[in-house]
C-alpha cells in the first residue's frame, strides 16, 4: 500500500520506482544479489559486507569456529546478528533482484522524450552532454562549438558525473565518520559526567565523615571538661556544706549556753547565783576563745580556672579549605600545554 500510494503521488510512476530501488549506503540501485536483512530492509550484499567489515574490522582472522559479528541497518538502526558465514548466510530478496530486471529493459526500450533529459537554455534542441571545466557547469556541445565555452575546456559529461559522485560518497564517508567520532565523544562526556557526579557523591561522604568525626572529637573533649568542673564543683559545694554544719553546732551550743547564763542571771538568790556564776561564766569564757572555726578563703567560690579560650579553634575552622592535590596541578598543566599547541 505504501509502494502505490508514493507511485500516486509522483508525477512519474518510474521515477518512484527507482527511488525505492536505491541502496541507501551506495545511493545507488541495487546491485546483484540483493540481500534482505531481519528487519526487512534491503542492501547489496557489497555494501552490506563493507558496513559489516567496518563494524568487525577482525573478522576475516577470527576463523570458521567463531560467530560472525553485528552491525546496524543503516536505514533504522536495527542491530543485526550475523553468524560465522557472514553477510552470505543473509537470504537474498529475489523479488527486488527480479523488480531491477525489469525496470532496466523498460528503461532501455523507452524511447527518449524531450523534457527527461536536461535541455540547453541557448539551444533548445541540444541536449546537455558536456562539462565545462573552466566554467563548471554542464553544457551542450552547439555552446562549446558556437556558443559561450567555445574557448573553454571541456570534458565528457559522464566522467565528470562520475569523478563528482564518488566525492561526494567520500564526503559522505567522511560526515558519517565524523558523526561516529562525534558520537563517541559525546559517550565519553556522558561517562564523565557521570563519573564527576559518582566521585563527587564519595568526596561529599568523604568530608560529612571528616567533620562527624571531629564533631565527635569535640563533644568527647567537651564532657571530659564538664566532669571536671562538676568534680570541683562537688568538692568545693562539700567543703562548704561542712563548714556550714559546724557553724551551725556551735551557734547551736552558744544558744543553750546563752540561754543557761540568762537564767542564771535572772537568779535573786546571792548563794544560789555564786554557786554556778562562777563555772558558768568560766565556760562561757572558754567557748568564746576556742570556738575559732575554719573560713573559706576569699573567691573561694570562683570557677575562673575553668575558663577555655577557643580563639585559635575558631580561626583553624574558618581555615579549613580543600587542600590542592599534586595529581589535579599536573592535570591543569597537562590542560594548559594542549591548549598552547
Amino acid at each position: 500500500m505504501d509502494f502505490q500510494a508514493g507511485i500516486l503521488q509522483d508525477g512519474s510512476p518510474m521515477e518512484s520506482l527507482e527511488k525505492q530501488l536505491i541502496c541507501p549506503i551506495c545511493l545507488e540501485m541495487f546491485s546483484k544479489p540483493v540481500v534482505i536483512l531481519p528487519c526487512q530492509h534491503n542492501l547489496c550484499r557489497k555494501c552490506a559486507n563493507d558496513v559489516f567489515q567496518a563494524a568487525n574490522p577482525y573478522w576475516q582472522s577470527r576463523g570458521s569456529l567463531i560467530s560472525g559479528g553485528r552491525f546496524r541497518c543503516p536505514s533504522c538502526r536495527h542491530e543485526v546478528m550475523l553468524d560465522r558465514h557472514g553477510v552470505y548466510g543473509l537470504q537474498r530478496n529475489l523479488l527486488v533482484e527480479n523488480i531491477i530486471d525489469i525496470y532496466k529493459q523498460e528503461c532501455s526500450s523507452r524511447p527518449l522524450k524531450k523534457g527527461e533529459h536536461p535541455m540547453c537554455k541557448e539551444h533548445e534542441d541540444e541536449r546537455i552532454n558536456i562539462y565545462c571545466v573552466t566554467c563548471e557547469v554542464p553544457t551542450c556541445s552547439m555552446c562549446k562549438v558556437f556558443g559561450a565555452h567555445k574557448d573553454c575546456e571541456v570534458a565528457p559529461l559522464q566522467t565528470v558525473f562520475q569523478g563528482q559522485k564518488t566525492e561526494l560518497n567520500n564526503c559522505i564517508s567522511m560526515l558519517v565518520a565524523g558523526n561516529d567520532r562525534i558520537q563517541t565523544i559525546i559517550s565519553q562526556l556522558e561517562d564523565s559526567c557521570q563519573s564527576t557526579e559518582e566521585n563527587s557523591e564519595a568526596a561529599k561522604r568523604e568530608l560529612c565523615a571528616r567533620f562527624d568525626a571531629l564533631a565527635a572529637l569535640l563533644e568527647e573533649k567537651k564532657a571530659e571538661l564538664l566532669q571536671r568542673i562538676s568534680q570541683e564543683q562537688a568538692d568545693k559545694t562539700a567543703f562548704i556544706q561542712s563548714l556550714i554544719c559546724q557553724y551551725k553546732e556551735q551557734l547551736e551550743k552558744s544558744s543553750r549556753l546563752v540561754e543557761t547564763a540568762i537564767q542564771a542571771a535572772e537568779e535573786t538568790g546571792g548563794a544560789a547565783f555564786l554557786m554556778n556564776a562562777k563555772q558558768l561564766i568560766k565556760t562561757i569564757v572558754e567557748a568564746s576563745k576556742g570556738g575559732r572555726l575554719e573560713k573559706i578563703e576569699q573567691g573561694y567560690e570562683n570557677m575562673d580556672a575553668f575558663s577555655v579560650s577557643l580563639d585559635h579553634l575558631t580561626e583553624a575552622i574558618h581555615a579549613l579549605d580543600f587542600d590542592p592535590a599534586e595529581e589535579d596541578e599536573e592535570y591543569f598543566d597537562g590542560e594548559e600545554e594542549e591548549v598552547e599547541e
